[in-house]
């Protein structure tokens, strides 16, 4: 006689289901209702998953946004394993005006301009929130960014002393003003002008 033996449910791929359940909601809601009427209630309904779920995984909304802004930053599943670099053509200038248009292009995005703007307001409230913001999102890809410039430098398209974290501000900061102040439109033809600018005022000076 055999018995047959019953598989015990997959509790990993269930819980890595209702994660992205999860993190999918609180971005779709985000952008319907707006962040000041996103709720935790609102985000399990949208998910299908008990409020105590998430908060067993996130101390609060803005964390669950987060890491919904994270898990659309990584891409399709795989993207991670592969390694994150900006473009090295060999020419500064052009690999710049490709990344700060891409970024322009994401700004604009319907679909992700109010979560952006609500995450960076809750990062601004929430110290927890900004630190982990600074130690996962946005000290990787400020490293990204120096490497750039680091092999610039080394090609002699920038100086060697160059202050590197004053070069980024001055090639993306103008463009996140803009874009967090409303302050005029998004365009290539801004992103153009601002690496243009930037890099005028970066380049060696003759002898």
């Amino acid at each position: 006689m055999t018995t047959e033996r019953r598989k015990s449910p997959d509790t990993t791929r269930r819980s890595e289901a209702s994660r992205r359940a999860i993190l999918t909601a609180a971005f779709e809601l985000t952008g319907e209702v707006g962040y000041a009427k996103l709720s935790i209630e609102g985000i399990a309904a949208r998910a299908g998953v008990g409020k105590q779920t998430i908060y067993r995984w996130w101390p609060s909304k803005g964390a669950v946004l987060f890491d919904a802004f994270l898990a659309l930053t990584e891409g399709a599943e795989g993207a991670g394993e592969q390694e994150a670099a900006l473009p090295d053509t060999g020419d500064l200038e052009a690999d710049l005006k490709t990344v700060l248009r891409a970024t322009v292009d994401e700004l604009n995005d319907p679909r992700y301009d109010e979560p952006m703007r609500a995450l960076n307001v809750e990062i601004l409230q929430d110290p927890a929130l900004a630190a982990a913001y600074a130690e996962r999102l946005d000290g990787p890809m400020k490293e990204l960014k120096k490497t750039r410039l680091r092999n610039a430098q080394q090609a002699g398209e920038l100086p060697e002393g160059l202050d590197l974290d004053l070069a980024i501000e001055m090639v993306w900061g103008p463009l996140r003003t803009r874009w967090l102040e409303r302050r005029g439109p998004l365009t290539h033809a801004y992103a153009d002008r601002i690496v243009e600018t930037a890099l005028n005022g970066l380049r060696p000076r003759p002898a």
